[in-house]
């Protein structure tokens, strides 16, 4: 046993569920197989996970066979442990190279781990041997996520159309991401800098504003924990107005979701933009709809009404929701919201946020400057790539990286 098994141990005999499992991160991929597939049945057997534990005790006896493998790293992937199937699917794949279904298991769990270039890489190194439903889809994905346009592009454009009807709707996503990638990259660097232009590319989403903290030190734009404020959801406010300006759009009411915080957020932005507030439903059009948050989003605003605009003032970036809105005013890890013990009606906390201060926070001097004129020329940029198509929800946080907290 090593010293990793040893910790992962001591913290399963405390109780430490989550400690222990954070604990094998470091060494995921440089202990031997076994004695990870050893740790996994510790892991396992402490949550009660018993397929998980079956196939590691199989992986511990067996580390050389391709079969135990594969079922390790499958388990590993359904149980939300990803990062511990990468080692012994890569492994497994060694063995059997020309393995379809661990290819496409490697792809999986390193995709769910955010590692689009490997997987991009593991695809590619195929060649011409790669097939095109569902491999070169995935080359086309994981190359985008990884943030090469250029080489996405090009081999989008190898890919034929799908036998298989059920492939038809990711291959139009596909190609809804890819023209407004292109869009976003006439308007911007897209880079690996370029938040708000990747944030539109993959998802749709108009990013209102970055984060002025912690810019150079991992974060780029985005907010770890934020401790909300009236002005903050004030200032998502005026870059929405700047936006609907810039492109064009007026809608002609503010739909209120039944959640308080996106009550009083509707309310505000109501008051703000002069529209009336009316009660949501799926189908109205020509409506903003203001959600504070859309982790628990109705499944029907996945689909657009005509001239409907989805707006959310903190986005999860960590775990994107579930529909993607059509503006973000800002994404954070963890947000507390500035209401949240304030027991006042709705109506009045609604008016507070919307005589608060639109100005932004000037935050640690760090941040490359995001000023008004500069959002409003990248909005009126963007415009017509904006609001079409579904509000589909792309569970990566794309070619961007942000430090994690856990």
């Amino acid at each position: 046993m090593t010293q990793a098994t040893d910790d992962l141990r001591t913290l399963l005999k405390s109780g430490d569920l989550p400690g222990a499992v954070r604990s094998l991160r470091p060494h995921a991929e440089t202990l031997p197989l076994a004695e990870l597939a050893q740790a996994v049945r510790a892991l396992a057997e402490a949550a009660g996970f018993k397929d998980l534990a079956k196939a590691a005790k199989t992986a511990a006896k067996k580390p050389g066979e391709p079969q135990a493998l594969y079922d390790l790293g499958y388990g590993c992937v359904e149980h939300g442990i990803a990062f511990l199937a990468v080692a012994p699917l890569r492994a497994a794949l060694a063995r059997v190279p020309d393995s379809r279904t661990l290819l496409a298991e490697l792809v999986s769990a390193l995709e769910d781990e955010e590692r689009h270039a490997e997987a991009a890489a593991l695809l590619a190194a195929r060649g011409e041997q790669l097939a095109a439903w569902p491999e070169t889809y995935l080359l086309v994905h994981h190359t985008l996520l990884a943030g090469d346009l250029a080489a996405a592009r090009a081999a989008a454009d190898r890919l034929p159309d799908p036998e298989d009807e059920t492939w038809q709707g990711a291959r139009a996503r596909q190609r809804r991401m890819l023209a407004r990638a292109e869009l976003a990259a006439t308007s911007g660097p897209l880079d690996y800098t370029d938040l708000r232009g990747w944030q539109f590319a993959l998802t749709g989403t108009l990013l209102g504003t970055l984060s002025p903290y912690g810019y150079d030190a991992g974060m780029t734009g985005r907010y770890a924990f934020l401790g909300d404020t009236y002005d903050t959801c004030r200032h998502g406010l005026a870059r929405l107005a700047l936006a609907l300006e810039a492109t064009g759009r007026r809608p002609g009411t503010v739909s209120l979701l039944p959640g308080r915080s996106d009550r009083i957020l509707g309310l505000a932005a109501a008051t703000v933009l002069g529209l009336l507030a009316v009660p949501y439903e799926p189908t109205r059009p020509d409506t903003l709809v203001v959600a504070y948050s859309l982790d628990e989003a109705d499944p029907r605003l996945h689909e657009r009404a005509d001239g409907q605009i989805l707006y959310e003032h903190a986005t999860r970036w960590t775990s994107p929701p579930p529909v993607s809105a059509d503006f973000s005013a800002l994404q954070a890890q963890f947000v507390t919201e500035p209401w949240q013990d304030d027991t006042r009606p709705e109506e009045e906390i609604a008016r507070d946020v919307a005589a608060a201060d639109p100005a932004p926070d000037t935050g640690d001097g760090a941040t490359p400057p995001d000023t008004d004129e500069a959002f409003r020329a990248r909005a009126a940029a963007l415009g017509p790539g904006w609001l079409t198509g579904p509000r589909d929800r792309i569970r990566s946080a794309g070619p961007v990286h942000s430090s994690r907290f856990a």
